[in-house]
Order: C-alpha cells, then sequence, then structure tokens
C-alpha cells in the first residue's frame, strides 16, 4: 500500500492499494478514481502519486524475484515495442 494524505486531513495518512487505483488527475485537486467506483481527493499531486505505485511496483517485483532460480523463469513473446533486457544472474551462495 502506498501512504497519501487527504486533501482537508493532511496531517492523518491514508494508505491505498495501487492495486485498485483506476485514474489520477488533477483538476486542479489530485483526484483517484478507485475501482469501486468511489474518488478519493489527496494532497500530493498526481506525479508523486505515480512515482510512490512506481516504487511500490517496484519493491514487489524486487521481492518476488530475490530468491529465484534462472531455470524457473521463462521468457514469453511479447508485442511490446519496449526492447527485452536480460535478469541478472543469480547467484547461488
Amino acid at each position: 500500500m502506498i501512504e497519501l494524505h487527504r486533501l482537508h486531513q493532511p496531517d492523518e495518512p491514508v494508505y491505498l492499494n495501487p492495486d485498485l487505483m483506476l485514474s489520477v488527475e488533477a483538476t486542479p485537486d489530485t483526484v483517484i478514481t478507485l475501482a469501486t467506483h468511489g474518488k478519493i481527493l489527496v494532497s500530493e499531486p498526481p506525479s508523486v502519486v505515480a512515482a510512490r505505485v512506481r516504487e511500490w511496483k517496484a519493491e514487489i517485483l524486487a521481492a518476488a524475484f530475490a530468491n529465484r532460480k534462472p531455470s524457473h523463469i521463462e521468457l514469453v513473446a511479447t508485442t511490446a515495442s519496449v526492447p527485452v533486457m536480460p535478469l541478472p544472474e543469480h547467484d547461488d551462495d
């Protein structure tokens, strides 16, 4: 979960699951639309919300790959236009 602050309660954090976020808009206040179709106004700008979501996802991926075994990873075909980067080698200590 990521920590944000409600627009009218800046001293009290609110924790949101980024998987439930559909969109983040500046209208000019930052409005987060959730999968439940609820909306929440936060004091952080959209760029900060996006950065926290990226950090959260990177943390989850890092934990998932921390104990991986290279023989258990399979590359699949993709239509993405970004280059495929090889995964770093895993040291078996």
